[in-house]
């Protein structure tokens, strides 16, 4: 019996160092192109998720008013060093006074609102905090449209109440300066019946594109 041997052409043999010179080139060109483009995903995956968030805001105010047959209101907070929070609460109009920006008859997050049938959570204001979102240095957040807008009021037919302003109907998520390249500007926008949608507020977007802020 005598011993097999591999041939020459089958045996493994390491990188030579022009080899590893072309690898380590290539390598440097796929992480040059895809680094970016990784970051700027996820940049516009957070961004998308912070539109999320004040969809939800407006959606539970309009879902709290339909469910108490209430009135309800979305209240915009400054959160220091970070984007707006938000606080939903509900307030009955059975004591005779108007549920306004000047009623004492609100929900808190501790207190149920004045006249509520009950004193559980349920009749409590609920409150989120933005902290998880991205910071202003890469996200800018604006209310609107006016600039001294902090809410948005519902009336117990889930409607945005009109007689109160300003109001907040209009939430604004761009790239903070310098990040322009990173996602492209969104916003919340909310109809008069009390329903938020997302949407492109671009100059660039075609009229009829389903994606088009209403101007």
């Amino acid at each position: 019996m005598h011993p097999v041997t591999a041939s020459p052409s089958r045996r493994q043999s390491g990188f030579t160092a022009l080899e590893a010179v072309i690898a380590v080139a290539i390598l440097g060109i796929l992480m040059a192109v895809g680094i970016p483009r990784m970051s700027g995903w996820l940049a516009a995956t957070k961004a998308a998720g912070a539109g999320q968030f004040y969809v939800e805001g407006f959606a539970l105010a309009r879902t709290q008013a339909l469910a108490h047959n209430s009135n309800s209101r979305l209240v915009f907070i400054a959160n220091p060093g970070g984007q707006p929070d938000w606080r939903v609460d509900i307030c009955f109009r059975a004591t005779g006074n108007a549920c306004d920006d000047a009623s004492n008859d609100w929900s808190t997050p501790s207190a149920a609102a004045a006249a509520a049938p009950g004193e559980s959570a349920a009749f409590r204001s609920i409150r989120r905090s933005a902290v998880g979102l991205p910071p202003p240095s890469l996200l800018a957040v604006t209310l609107g449209p006016d600039d001294e807008g902090e809410a948005v009021y519902f009336t117990p037919l889930g409607w945005v109440d009109g007689t109160i302003s300003p109001r907040v109907t209009e939430v604004g998520l761009a790239p903070a300066e310098g990040k322009e390249s990173e996602f492209r500007p969104s916003a919340v926008m909310l109809t008069l019946a009390g329903v938020a949608t997302t949407c492109d507020p671009s100059d660039d977007i075609a009229d009829g594109d389903s994606r088009r802020c209403p101007q």
